[in-house]
């Protein structure tokens, strides 16, 4: 009997890591499953340029896996059962249906997180999905000139939204709202670089803002200031799928996924877990932030770890650090901050034109890696050597 793989969201996390696992097992040995509600990957490193008006290059998982011998599984996840090693699946026509596995790889991610501010949920816009990312296309099309847009939220998300707007419609008047200030965790060069663009473009910045409330046309700080807003868009952080707390896996309070340095759950040997879904410690004993820089390398290192695994090779050690935030301004501006391992900015940047360039380049190459999860890399397949089962010695090894 075929093990079975069975891996949950295609984002570039999970979409990496069936891709990946599919390069390193025989077929004849493994069924890899990808279940996933889109047909597409979505880029979502890209989602406040489609937000703009601008139309991004289509990534069927069709062609993406042709001949890999991953299946895909168009259908919206409903539930985990850790327990009975199972997945509840529901398809586009409303069949519900059951998923059983050997090995599961959760990588739901996460979405945008309203942070429990009345009126959010009811009025503000998001860019952490393609249908928010859509809603928010129209609006802003309808939007007349002289419209105003608050951007609230001053990190890497909220910057790109904010910048990309206002560089596409300098007719409407754009904000920010920043409960710290601008650019507080970049080094100089990064900061000084940023506020220029900012000035450049505009923007008007609210600084050392928290917002207490959002209503149709207005946002209210918690000192009582309102600010016009025509169109709201919330930026202030993600929070994870709800479906791993919902069972017994352990998670933390977030909802994510405790893994080791192999991204298998602490709890449950036969689950792993990637991408924003996943807390797993990084350089400095901190958990890796939630970005497609923590989620990719994760991915690697998870398919790497059940290849291993099943067919007796040897568990990968490498660790996961960080390297850069790469940081665009709109179409023609963009700023690279260079960060140590564990994510710290150092004096260092790269900026203007050729970061945007660079920006770019990295946002193509994460897409690419989806389809290309070992390119540059040995690829033969390997025999799984037992069916489910993994040797003693190992599992004790890896605890």
């Amino acid at each position: 009997m075929k093990h079975r793989i069975v891996v949950l969201g295609a984002g570039y996390a999970g979409a990496t890591t069936a891709g990946r696992l599919a390069k390193r097992l025989r077929r004849e040995d493994v069924t890899i499953t990808l279940v996933n509600a889109e047909p597409d990957l979505v880029e979502r490193v890209r989602l406040h340029q489609l937000a703009t008006g601008q139309d991004l290059r289509p990534r069927p998982f069709s062609e993406m896996f042709a001949g890999t011998g991953v299946e895909l599984r168009l259908a919206k996840v409903t539930a985990v059962d850790v327990d009975a090693k199972a997945v509840t699946v529901t398809t586009a026509d409303g069949a519900e249906e059951l998923v059983a596995y050997d090995t599961l790889v959760y990588a739901l991610g996460s979405g945008w997180n309203d942070q429990g501010v009345p009126g959010t949920a009811q009025h503000a816009h998001e860019v952490s999905s393609r249908p928010g990312a859509l809603r928010l296309r129209e609006r802003l099309a309808a939007l007349e000139a002289g419209g105003s847009v608050v951007v609230v939220g001053g990190g890497l998300t909220g910057l790109e939204a904010a910048t990309e707007i206002a560089e596409a419609r300098p007719d409407l008047d754009v904000a920010l709202a920043d409960r710290g200030t601008l650019g507080d965790w970049l080094s100089e060069k990064g900061r000084t670089h940023l506020r220029k663009v900012i000035d450049k473009l505009g923007i008007t910045v609210h600084e050392h803002t928290a917002v207490a409330a959002v209503e149709s046309d207005t946002i209210r700080t918690t000192d009582g200031t309102a600010v016009p807003a025509a169109v709201t868009i919330w930026t202030t952080g993600f929070a994870v799928h709800p479906l791993a707390r919902a069972t017994t896996l352990d998670v933390n309070e977030q909802g994510r996924i405790v893994v080791d340095s192999t991204m298998r759950s602490v709890s449950h040997p036969d689950v792993y877990a990637v991408g924003d879904a996943a807390l797993a410690m990084g350089p400095g004993d901190k958990p890796l932030r939630m970005s497609c820089a923590s989620g990719v390398p994760m991915a690697w290192q998870a398919a790497d770890t059940i290849a291993a695994r099943l067919t007796g090779g040897k568990l990968p050690k490498g660790s996961i650090r960080y390297f850069q935030q790469c940081i665009s301004l709109g179409r023609k501006e963009g700023l690279i901050q260079f960060v140590t391992a564990d994510d710290q900015a150092v004096d260092r940047a790269l900026t203007g034109r050729m970061a945007a360039r660079y920006k770019e380049l990295i946002c193509k190459s994460a897409a690419w890696g989806v389809a290309n999860p070992t390119a540059g890399l040995p690829s033969r397949r390997r025999r799984v050597e037992r069916q489910g089962t993994e040797s003693p010695a190992r599992v004790e090894a890896a605890a």
